[in-house]
């Protein structure tokens, strides 16, 4: 399903009606927006219970140590990406 918005003069756009109630937003919640490696942008409720995050992180194959997180962290040394 496609919808579209129209972007004001400065800059705002009206969240279409089914994008609210399927992000269950309401007014003065916040949105946030994702740009993907792919240039694909995502649209999140930045309000969301910390539920509905279940399932975004897959869980590793064998529990990580806190040692492992240590190496890990001194490993990358503070670098991003």
């Amino acid at each position: 399903m496609n919808m579209t918005a129209k972007i004001t003069s400065k800059g705002q756009i009206t969240v279409p009606r089914q994008i609210r109630q399927h992000l269950q937003l309401s007014k003065g919640d916040r949105i946030e927006f994702l740009i993907g490696a792919d240039g694909k942008v995502t649209l999140l409720s930045a309000t969301a219970s910390i539920t509905a995050l279940k399932g975004m992180v897959t869980k590793p194959k064998k529990p990580v140590s806190i040692d492992d997180m240590k190496k890990a962290i001194e490993t990358a040394g503070g670098r991003k990406g």
